[in-house]
């Protein structure tokens, strides 16, 4: 595995996360037992993956902390990261259920402290808010060792175009933020991967690989829309085959080892999520990953191709 400092938290993080959340829910939105996802958990940890993403909106931190704790690996050679929703009975949150939530996660999580805490899918009208109620209580959870860092994550499938972190980024008090990047939507770079690798800000990727990057047909189909749309020049595409050639010149077996190839790659990125339900699928992606950075010809092209989208997710 390899790792890389986590921006200005000094954490060492392995080049690949394991997310907790996602369409699988490390299986339990596809049938699998909780043992089975206890197992993935595993896989992640036997990979030496250190960084392991929750959410207490996922419905896995339980799972996540009763695999861990049944693998005996120490608490110092963990990066636990997990996120708290900012709305309850359909209202904001306040500073005092922003603790009862954190008190929820960290026994779920079976720890004292979460090294990341994040506000999570914060939507842009309710950044202020975020500013002036919780991050003040947040800041008190760090000095009463709760937690060691604070984070924050936007809701990428509605906010494709980063509207909340492009406000978050030109705050100081964010150490960590969990960016929507991908090689269909790269609008982040210039938005918030810059400003944030000028403020030393760790950046967790999220949305590597999606739908829209599994299959060629998949990939297809998002192209023609984002062609209607004026975003991508059709004529530089085959469609029965899209990018094909860029396979090929990268020697990527699949799409999506260069969907993570690119975004590993990418500066300011220090480690890329993934999450999945299938031991053997996370073995592959860790493998696809840790192939390393694409040829720069590659990542060129593939810039210059999706240069003018941030309209989608690839979700």
């Amino acid at each position: 595995m390899q790792y890389r400092v986590l921006g200005r938290t000094n954490l060492k993080a392995s080049l690949i996360s394991f997310g907790s959340g996602g369409h699988s829910r490390m299986g339990q939105s596809t049938g699998k037992s909780e043992a089975q996802s206890r197992d993935v958990v595993r896989k992640a940890l036997d990979l030496n993956i250190n960084l392991i993403d929750s959410s207490e909106m996922y419905g896995t931190e339980e799972l996540v902390g009763q695999a861990v704790q049944a693998a005996g690996i120490s608490r110092s050679e963990l990066i636990f990261s997990s996120k708290a929703g900012l709305y309850q009975d359909k209202r904001l949150k306040t500073a005092a259920e922003l603790e009862q939530s954190l008190i929820g996660s960290l026994k779920r999580l079976k720890t004292d402290y979460l090294d990341i805490y994040h506000l999570h899918a914060v939507r842009p009208d309710d950044y202020a808010y975020a500013v002036s109620e919780l991050v003040p209580a947040m800041e008190k959870f760090r000095q009463s060792g709760k937690i060691r860092f604070i984070g924050i994550t936007e809701g990428f499938s509605s906010d494709p175009s980063h509207q909340m972190l492009r406000k978050a980024v030109q705050d100081d008090f964010w150490d960590v933020m969990m960016v929507g990047f991908n090689l269909l939507n790269q609008s982040a770079r210039d938005r918030v991967l810059v400003p944030a690798q000028a403020k030393n800000v760790g950046i967790l990727d999220m949305f590597a690989v999606r739908k829209a990057l599994i299959s060629s047909q998949n990939l297809a189909s998002r192209l023609k829309s984002l062609g209607e749309r004026g975003q991508v020049d059709l004529d530089r595409f085959n469609l029965e085959a899209p990018l094909s050639d860029l396979l090929c010149e990268s020697d990527c077996g699949s799409l999506t080892e260069l969907a993570y190839r690119f975004c590993a790659g990418e500066p300011g990125i220090h480690s890329v999520l993934c999450g999945t339900g299938n031991p053997d699928h996370l073995a592959m992606n860790a493998k696809d990953i840790l192939h390393g950075a694409l040829p720069e010809k590659v990542r060129q092209q593939l810039m210059s191709l999706f240069q003018a989208v941030d309209s989608i997710s690839g979700d």
